[in-house]
């Protein structure tokens, strides 16, 4: 039986992600916190491939809350396969106009969520001496972005964990990678620029569009069939705009 978790999978990159691996015959697990029928609408779709679906109401951000979810996976399951940590929040503004508790949250939700998932999943990666942990960054995490400053840090710091992690867990068979998308024609995106604003970001775009979520899902699970000797890498997918 072949498994995976994907976090923040209610909608957009994670839901595509969970459905490209439903079809390949993988037992999926799923979390979201703020689109519950979305949720399990998904748990619906993703059953209709034959396999299971274990929908979980969770904060990604929260260790106590990602503890039960990954207890009650290894408890259902056994093991878990593959990890795929996509839970992430966005917002556009100048960074000395957010709060200290905004930033705090946009920080806890982009990087502390992928490191509450692998401290909790890692362990029982290690004892089979098998796994893949794939972290859903951005290019602004690479090359930063005005006006999303607590973001590009956010994503800054998933790709050095991504290395970090990627060289502690290589002895043990564990690939650790991450994927830095470009734009994505997602509903956070959509919801955080305008047309106007999504238009100019294509035209900046070599290859002169957005990518879809289905091929950003393609690329996930290409990432995930790739040999483990393909560790510690941040994998940019943005069309050549960096």
């Amino acid at each position: 039986m072949k498994s995976v978790l994907v976090t923040g999978a209610s909608r957009g990159i994670g839901r595509a992600i969970a459905l490209r691996f439903a079809a390949e015959g993988y037992h999926v697990a799923i979390t979201g916190l703020s689109h519950k029928d979305e949720l399990y609408e998904l748990k619906n779709q993703i059953e209709q491939y034959g396999v299971s679906c274990l929908p979980y109401l969770a904060d990604a951000a929260s260790y106590p809350a990602m503890q039960q979810v990954v207890e009650d996976v290894l408890k259902q399951w056994g093991h878990l396969d593959i990890l795929i940590n996509n839970a992430g929040i966005a917002a556009l503004t100048l960074f000395t106009d957010m709060q200290p508790a905004e930033y705090e949250r946009m920080i806890s939700v982009n990087l502390l969520s992928v490191m509450h998932s692998c401290h909790l999943v890692v362990p029982s990666m290690v004892a089979r001496k098998s796994g893949r942990i794939i972290n859903i960054s951005s290019v602004w995490g690479i090359c930063g972005a005005s006006c999303e400053a607590a973001y590009s840090a956010a994503k800054s710091g998933v790709g050095g964990f991504t290395r970090a992690l990627g060289k502690e867990l290589a002895p043990s068979g564990i690939a650790v990678n991450a994927i830095a998308f470009g734009v994505i024609d997602t509903d956070m995106n959509r919801k955080h620029l305008t047309p106007e604003d999504l238009d100019a970001l294509a035209e900046e775009i070599p290859a002169g569009r957005m990518a879809t979520t289905a091929e950003a899902a393609e690329a996930v699970w290409q990432l995930a069939c790739n040999p483990v000797y393909l560790t510690g890498q941040v994998i940019a997918f943005d069309g050549g705009y960096i």
